[in-house]
């Protein structure tokens, strides 16, 4: 009888599905390693960590100086996690108390006003894998303002987002985008006008002007599959930008 991964959780704390949660997290870590030059010895923080699906994939990349904090509003995930992982020098989850409909309606700070619980310059690279997608403009330009607070000079920001701009609105137009959003016109667009955070898309302009307005450099953006692209590196487009050094 195979002996079950201690570090996988149960269904209901599984957003992504229990058999991909952890290739999920590995695919992950690659990216951070491939796109934003993840070295062992370097302090992550990821925003949105879920039940820790990265944390579990970094537990092997990481060497005795490297960190990885994880925060999240879901106390369900969180308070797993810090079970889970009690005994592991240098992982550390926290929860994130912003209101939430869904998960937390009395929440204490409002998404658009919240201020990560770490100092300054704590992080060499900070990672939001889903949040962008599922955040309404404040909430947005909050998360990203934070990011770069907590960043060390020359870290790495990287984050996932659907990217509204002439490819994907001709890919949608012609019906080959697997996921179409209401007014996509417009510089923010939704899928569902009742659940507005179920999927958020920004035009590329309004994401860049975002960064730069948290002095992030852009590095790299790799174009996802959600618009209906043959070549793609993930589902969601993913944006790498880097802390002024």
């Amino acid at each position: 009888m195979l002996r079950r991964d201690r570090l996988v959780p149960p269904r209901r704390l599984d957003l992504a599905g229990r058999s991909d949660f952890a290739s999920c997290g590995e695919e992950l870590a690659d990216h951070l390693v491939e796109l934003a030059g993840l070295r062992p010895d370097e302090r992550v923080l990821e925003v949105g960590c879920g039940a820790g699906a990265l944390a579990r994939a970094l537990l092997r990349r990481q060497d005795a100086t490297g960190t990885y904090d994880g925060l999240d509003g879901d106390h369900a995930a969180i308070g797993w996690c810090r079970r889970r992982y009690r005994r592991q020098r240098g992982f550390t989850f926290r929860v994130a108390d912003v209101v939430d409909a869904r998960r937390n309606p009395a929440g204490t700070h409002r998404p658009d006003e919240y201020r990560f619980p770490y100092a300054d310059a704590s992080f060499d690279v900070v990672v939001a894998h889903s949040g962008p997608t599922h955040l309404l403009p404040g909430a947005c330009a909050q998360l990203v303002r934070e990011s770069a607070r907590v960043l060390a000079p020359g870290g790495r920001f990287v984050a996932s987002f659907f990217l509204l701009n002439d490819t994907s609105r001709a890919f949608m137009a012609d019906g080959q985008a697997g996921m179409t959003f209401i007014d996509a016109a417009e510089s923010v667009a939704l899928v569902s006008e009742e659940r507005p955070d179920e999927a958020v898309a920004y035009d590329d302009a309004w994401v860049f002007e975002t960064l730069r307005a948290a002095d992030l450099l852009l590095v790299a953006l790799h174009p996802g599959s959600w618009c209906g692209r043959e070549e793609f590196t993930a589902f969601a487009d993913i944006v790498v930008a880097a802390r002024d050094a």
